[in-house]
């Protein structure tokens, strides 16, 4: 994981020395600290999907380029096997697969999403992006907050929301959790 948050961190920092754009107007597009921010760009911290998905909109490339280096090719399909895709663990106990890394100019941006428990009484990240979102839950049993709403999910419920909400997840039992989630 070390490794791709250090990459995801190299490709942030290019960008914003090619483009000119400080670090402060990079942190509050994505609704955090600048040192939080000036963490990540040094691969020391984590930033959400959908705060990448933000930058990379603002720099008119797509997702893939910041999270695997390299712009989708495909624009009429892109097949992706079980398993096959694309894969980042981007965040401690958390790993992303991309479903439509090859497809140039798509809408939205789905993922498998695997989560780890954490010990009991770690506090719940919660994030909020433009768009919307939608999670159905594959394996396992989550907890999804958005707003101040709390709801459960088990194998087989989904959800679609307003991701400027805030929002934000975390497994219940002692089992992983996996579910797909578009990023639109």
């Amino acid at each position: 994981m070390d490794e791709q948050l250090m990459q995801i961190g190299q490709r942030l920092r290019g960008l914003r020395d090619i483009f000119e754009v400080d670090a402060k107007t990079m942190a509050d597009l994505c609704g955090i600290a600048v040192s939080d921010y000036e963490a990540m760009e040094r691969g020391e911290a984590e930033l959400s999907v959908a705060n990448l998905q933000t930058i990379a909109r603002h720099y008119g490339i797509s997702l893939d380029a910041l999270l695997f280096g390299e712009e989708p090719k495909m624009n009429s399909y892109f097949l992706t096997r079980k398993g096959k895709g694309k894969s980042v663990e981007r965040r401690s106990a958390y790993q992303y697969e991309s479903l439509a890394s090859g497809f140039r100019g798509r809408k939205a941006d789905p993922f498998i999403v695997t989560v780890e428990p954490k010990p009991a009484g770690t506090p719940k990240e919660m994030n909020s992006h433009s768009g919307q979102e939608f999670n159905m839950v594959l394996e396992g049993t989550m907890e999804l907050t958005i707003g101040t709403k709390v709801l459960t999910l088990s194998e087989g419920d989904s959800i679609y929301f307003d991701a400027t909400q805030p929002h934000g997840m975390r497994t219940l039992g002692d089992h992983h959790v996996r579910f797909l989630a578009i990023i639109f």
